[in-house]
């Protein structure tokens, strides 16, 4: 099929009422398992959207699907990719059995002109982790979006916003990352059980909560201009660039909740928004 068949085949599709859009701080393999606070706000946010809108399909960028080139996952039965290890047998026994979405990721490709497909990726635990809460059944068909590592942060926003049509076809876009992920630094502190941030970690962590609130998205394209906190906040970009991809889908007047805010073991950011 090429882009033209592409783009005539996905016209089709009804439209809808806008889908929000989430950045969630995914955090430890473990809030798969966990009840807590957050894990609490996640399947709150589920009902919502559910009782709102359910979705046609999710698409998550997640930290944990680094490619050259970008892809979208054309796989009607995407595996569970249990990407981690030193973690109880239960959690590796976990299974996220969603359906695939690949009439859906055709379309992202017709979006979005260097975007390609791709059956060798599942569902890695930066998306099942959070969706076995947001969506417990696993009812809904979900895609995955990855992320080109010799993209510049502008790259990854502008590839972005080329997606703002999926939100009219029904589709919840989930960028699935940390605004703060420094693991170096933070394992000391989790092995001692010590949970108190770092005050370099709140610090960028509320740099990045201002600069959403003034809507200075440009800002959060070079970590650097937060100062000596954006280096130990974002050592590598990987959890940092899903952030940029739900900022880059909202709309110039869309609301943007903060639904959960905190800082723990010392530098990982659970912060989670809505967009939308």
């Amino acid at each position: 099929m090429n882009l033209q068949d592409l783009r005539t085949a996905t016209s089709a599709f009804r439209k809808s009422t806008a889908m929000p859009a989430l950045f969630i701080g995914h955090g430890s393999p473990m809030n798969a398992l966990e009840d807590n606070a957050f894990t609490r706000m996640l399947r709150q946010q589920g009902e919502e959207i559910r009782k709102r809108q359910v979705p046609n399909a999710i698409l998550v960028v997640s930290a944990h699907w680094l490619t050259r080139g970008s892809f979208v996952t054309l796989n009607e039965h995407p595996e569970t990719i249990h990407d981690f290890g030193g973690f109880p047998a239960e959690l590796f026994a976990m299974q996220y059995p969603a359906p695939g979405a690949p009439a859906y990721a055709q379309q992202a490709m017709a979006l979005v002109p260097d975007l390609h497909g791709s059956d060798e990726w599942g569902l890695d635990h930066g998306t099942w982790t959070v969706l076995h809460h947001l969506f417990p059944e696993a009812n809904v068909p979900v895609f995955q979006l990855s992320l080109d590592f010799y993209k510049t942060p502008a790259q990854h926003f502008a590839l972005a916003a080329q997606l703002r049509e999926l939100r009219q076809r029904g589709v919840l876009l989930v960028g699935s990352g940390n605004v703060v992920h420094n693991l170096r630094q933070s394992m000391p502190k989790l092995i001692a059980g010590d949970a108190q941030p770092y005050a370099w970690a709140t610090e960028f962590d509320e740099w990045v909560e201002q600069r959403i609130e003034r809507r200075e998205f440009s800002q959060l394209l070079d970590v650097q201009q937060a100062g000596a906190s954006g280096a130990l906040a974002v050592p590598t970009p990987d959890h940092y660039w899903p952030l940029l991809y739900t900022l880059a889908l909202a709309g110039p007047n869309e609301p943007i909740r903060h639904l959960f805010e905190e800082v723990s073991y010392g530098g990982i950011s659970m912060r989670t928004l809505a967009v939308g």
